[in-house]
């Protein structure tokens, strides 16, 4: 079968098209003929060795997908050949099939497209453990979410206002802006490009400061990192919550006082280990997400769709932040 492969570490560059042997269903398995592959960032990472898992080359990037059940294994009674299907697949989704466990396997209502439902689990599942898992977010909140016109940034701020927060987007661009503002946010925060001198850091403070009001963020929800994060910290609230998604950006390093002065908490959210370690908890956050998007309070934007040859564009336009909402590849 067809499938994108890395061959060896390095760029979207090094990405070939090539063949794989098509995969059968194991014990707990079914296969899925992939109509749709969704590109989040671990799929940036992971064909540079950078992600927290090396699968064994050669691969296909690719970490959730939509398709059709092509094969059922032993044991499997929950779905059956021809469903449509939403599934967690880590690696492995830009191929043509692709051999998947069932526990992150669900059924795709047939109101919604493959495109659209390949870009739900990772973005949206990511969210909701993070805001409700990690940030604990009640109704009333205010909600800074940094890098709010991508995947996880859209569905934080979708689902911050389902939740009953005030939501505050930060981005990079006054297009970006519009997207948050599409997405329901209710203020945004235009900022530079890093690096930032100290006078940079600060005023980007303190338009923080200004956006989310004079008590401060009760939640943080960073997915960008680098120079954003301590201007970010130093606007939360007293006993607020700063959640660490991801580094785009770069790693940051928090100065440990203003978590103390605030007496506020800083929270990794790791999903894709969250998804493994609490299968049930996962389930019932990702049953809650279907219930919105039936409801219309979520919706996966599918900004742009690429062909399977083409995924290493696709790759690298999430790498170089030009991306905003979901990139997709179409099989």
């Amino acid at each position: 079968m067809k499938a994108l492969l890395s061959t060896a570490t390095g760029g979207p560059e090094t990405l070939t098209l090539g063949e794989l042997p098509r995969p059968t269903a194991g014990k707990g398995q079914i296969v899925i003929d992939v109509k749709a592959c969704a590109v989040n960032f671990p799929d940036v990472l992971i064909i540079e060795d950078k992600y927290q898992f090396r699968p064994e080359r050669p691969f296909a990037p690719g970490g959730e997908v939509a398709g059709l059940v092509a094969e059922v294994g032993e044991g499997v009674t929950e779905f059956k050949v021809g469903d449509r299907v939403i599934a967690g697949c880590g690696n492995g989704g830009m191929s043509e099939a692709v051999a998947v466990s069932v526990h992150n396997v669900y059924h795709l209502p047939d109101a919604h497209g493959f495109a659209e439902g390949a870009s739900l689990l990772m973005t949206y599942g990511t969210s909701i453990h993070a805001l409700v898992d990690r940030g604990h977010i009640g109704e009333g909140d205010t909600l800074l979410v940094l890098g709010a016109s991508g995947g996880v940034g859209i569905a934080a701020v979708e689902l911050g206002k389902a939740f009953g927060a005030r939501v505050v987007a930060g981005v990079s661009s006054e297009a970006k802006a519009e997207i948050a503002r599409q997405a329901g946010a209710d203020e945004v925060v235009v900022y530079g490009y890093q690096p930032f001198d100290k006078d940079a850091s600060k005023a980007l403070a303190e338009k923080f400061k200004a956006a989310v009001g004079p008590n401060g963020a009760n939640v943080i929800y960073d997915a960008v990192g680098g120079d954003y994060a301590e201007p970010a910290l130093r606007a939360i609230a007293w006993e607020g919550r700063y959640l660490v998604v991801g580094f785009p950006a770069g790693i940051p390093r928090l100065p440990l006082n203003l978590t103390l002065l605030k007496s506020c908490d800083v929270a990794g959210v790791f999903w894709g280990a969250f998804v493994a370690r609490e299968p049930v908890r996962n389930r019932a956050n990702i049953a809650r997400l279907f219930q919105l998007w039936e409801q219309g309070k979520i919706k996966p934007r599918v900004t742009e769709s690429f062909a399977l040859a083409d995924g290493g564009k696709a790759i690298a336009k999430l790498g170089d932040r030009s991306a905003v909402g979901k990139l997709v590849v179409t099989i």
